[in-house]
């Protein structure tokens, strides 16, 4: 599918299975694209009777770029000084709420990964009759006292890109970094890392829009009060081995939710690995299935 107009803004989005099934919204996390859901998982999904509609986030890959908005001091950010994003998560859950509108989906079960888990939450809290359900995966609750990233998943955010910015040099410093996040005990081949980072180059390189989600998420805030009105059948997925979003936030997540259970993924790092499809798939359906 084409980009689709959600007001002043464009989201490119896929959707797969029936127009008349029951929609899954997958909400990917910071600068990721659409394309790192795996299609296998998808595939379990229509399988099972749904329709799946994903989308590049704002800023993202082929959707709307605000670099008219300018660029965020991060700096600013990390040092915990006052400072306003140029956007916010909740504005990035009403683009979700909207593209639903566009798509002409009434309800929708929403699945959400690392920061896109904290955008479907505010998605479920702010907009109840919009959701049918909530899987939050390898996510935060936002609350200050939770463990923070280890210092080489810190860096894997914070460190300068290499210049100039061409292929070459972005793909393997992309490598390098995800080579950090990725599950220990089920790691991906390099060459099929590689692959993934320069298909995403080519499709839509962008830092700037990064920088302005990363400003937006280190200003989300505790949501733990919003957690906290959320009614929908929820699940919580996370990796034991995580070393950007500790297991620790997805325990806090579970508990901020009253409609909440908790699944743990030994091995599992900061990243989607192909041998724990079916895992992921049985979380999302069975949240479903409670709704």
């Amino acid at each position: 599918m084409p980009l689709v107009d959600i007001g002043a803004l464009r989201l490119e989005t896929e959707c797969c299975g029936a127009a008349d099934a029951s929609a899954i919204l997958l909400i990917q996390g910071l600068g990721t694209p659409l394309t790192r859901w795996p299609q296998p998982l998808i595939d379990r999904m229509v399988d099972a009777g749904h329709r799946v509609v994903r989308f590049d986030n704002r800023d993202t890959g082929l959707s709307s770029r605000l670099d008219a908005l300018g660029a965020p001091r991060l700096a600013q950010f990390f040092a915990g000084q006052i400072a306003s994003p140029l956007y916010t998560l909740a504005d990035m859950a009403a683009d979700a709420i909207a593209l639903l509108d566009a798509l002409r989906i009434e309800k929708a079960h929403v699945v959400g990964a690392s920061m896109g888990g904290m955008i479907g939450q505010i998605a479920a809290a702010l907009h109840p009759a919009r959701c049918l359900s909530l899987t939050s995966i390898m996510s935060s609750s936002g609350n200050p006292l939770l463990p923070p990233p280890t210092p080489a998943a810190q860096q894997t955010l914070i460190a300068p890109l290499p210049f100039p910015h061409d292929e070459r040099a972005i793909v393997k410093d992309a490598v390098r970094r995800q080579q950090v996040l990725m599950s220990p005990g089920y790691p991906t081949p390099e060459a099929e890392l590689e692959a993934m980072f320069t298909f995403e180059f080519r499709r839509g390189f962008h830092p700037a829009g990064i920088a302005r989600q990363l400003a937006a998420l280190l200003t989300g805030g505790d949501r733990r009060p919003l957690l906290a009105r959320i009614r929908v059948p929820c699940m919580v997925l996370h990796g034991r081995e995580d070393p950007l979003i500790p297991f620790a936030c997805g325990v806090d997540t579970a508990k901020a939710i009253p409609t909440a259970e908790l699944r743990v993924l030994p091995g599992m790092g900061h990243d989607f690995p192909f041998a724990l499809t079916p895992q992921f798939a049985d979380a999302i359906l069975s949240a479903t299935r409670r709704a």
